[in-house]
């Protein structure tokens, strides 16, 4: 509901309210509530075996920016910035932590980014590895000199991201967990895992001109299905043979040769996937799909509808917060007003544990 919609219930129930007050009764003294929300992010990074990420378009003070999802069966968390970036990705998942890292991690991840040796080779030999805010380690690369230099790619940006990869890593965030996205870019980090409902969509979306090419396109989106159904038989009952069968498998279909030109170099492109596209043959505990963060995104994207955008920091802070509580709560079968009485110290309300030490021991529990 709207502020002015809200104001317009209270009054009709005898509440005589103004706007501005009601606005402050969301807003003002939430910290506890925000402090809450940012470790349930930290416990489902640190415990996750896997996590769906997704993002939606977000207003904040009449600017367009993006709200991201993280999570999984058993959290979620959303951020609002004015960025959909892997370096704003990267930031996201330090879970309010404003430190940078040079680690073995930071260096795998510049060297994965192509990221040239000379300018590693100062990040090394300088005895410094810690860096507290990004004022302190903008100033660093200063001094080495790195931000000076006009190359590609951008050596302050793949450092940059290396250093919040290394402080993703120190604080013991993503152990091994997998990162299951639609192929955005940005979320292509660490373990990366693929949907197979957006990437059959990209087949599914091909526009067709004779009935040779809607055939051969009904014909490719039938054999993707089937093999589908087999990774999900995979997933319940996995097997070292029927991982070699369904890898062959796999190539027989995506370098299929239909006819229909822009079908086949799609199929060529998706065979290029094949590590993030069957990653579930390695884990098979992950899921093929990320339609847990497009469920999760869709309550963002209702109150995009509703209200339009946030004005102040705290109050896109309380939206995205409150939000992912609630979607938490839900996840580990705890009322919502059951866990707001408790937390506001409602006479005669349940206890209701910290969700973080609930998302842990669900994490733990077989």
């Amino acid at each position: 509901m709207t502020v002015s919609r809200l104001v317009t219930l209270l009054r009709s129930l005898g509440i005589f309210i103004s706007k501005r007050q009601l606005v402050r009764l969301l807003n003002t003294g939430k910290d506890e509530f925000l402090t809450e929300a940012r470790d349930v992010l930290r416990a489902g990074l640190s415990s996750a075996d896997w996590i769906t990420v997704d993002d939606t378009g977000a207003r904040h003070r009449a600017t367009n920016g993006f709200c991201t999802q993280i999570g999984n069966d058993h959290f979620t968390w959303f951020g609002t910035t004015g960025s959909k970036s892997r370096l704003n990705f990267l930031e996201l998942l330090r879970a309010g932590h404003s430190d940078y890292v040079i680690n073995d991690e930071a260096i795998a991840y510049m060297r994965e980014r192509a990221l040239a040796g000379p300018v590693i080779a100062r990040l090394l030999e300088h005895p410094h590895r810690y860096f507290a805010d990004q004022a302190v380690w903008n100033a660093h690369l200063d001094a080495l000199g790195i931000s000076a230099l006009k190359v590609t790619p951008d050596p302050v940006l793949i450092a940059t991201e290396g250093a919040l990869w290394g402080s993703i890593k120190a604080h013991g965030f993503l152990p091994n967990t997998v990162i299951v996205s639609d192929d955005a870019g940005q979320f292509d980090v660490g373990l990366h895992a693929l949907c197979w409902v957006h990437s059959e969509r990209l087949v599914h979306k091909l526009d067709t001109f004779t009935d040779e090419h809607r055939a051969a396109q009904s014909d490719v989106r039938e054999l993707i299905w089937k093999y589908y159904r087999a990774l999900k038989a995979y997933r319940r009952r996995p097997t070292k043979r029927s991982k070699a069968v369904l890898e062959a498998r796999f190539d027989r279909i995506f370098t299929l040769e239909t006819g229909f030109v822009t079908l086949d170099r799609l199929l060529k492109r998706l065979h290029k996937n094949k590590p993030e596209l069957l990653m579930v043959l390695k884990r098979p505990e992950i899921p093929l799909h990320t339609n847990g963060s497009e469920n999760d995104i869709r309550a963002q994207v209702t109150r995009r509808k509703v209200s339009g955008g946030t004005r102040s920091d705290v109050g896109r802070a309380c939206r995205d917060g409150f939000i992912g509580l609630a979607k938490t709560c839900f996840k580990l079968g705890v009322g919502f007003w059951d866990y707001l009485g408790a937390r506001l110290n409602v006479p005669g309300c349940q206890l209701i544990p910290p969700l973080p030490e609930l998302v842990l021991a669900k994490a733990r529990s077989p």
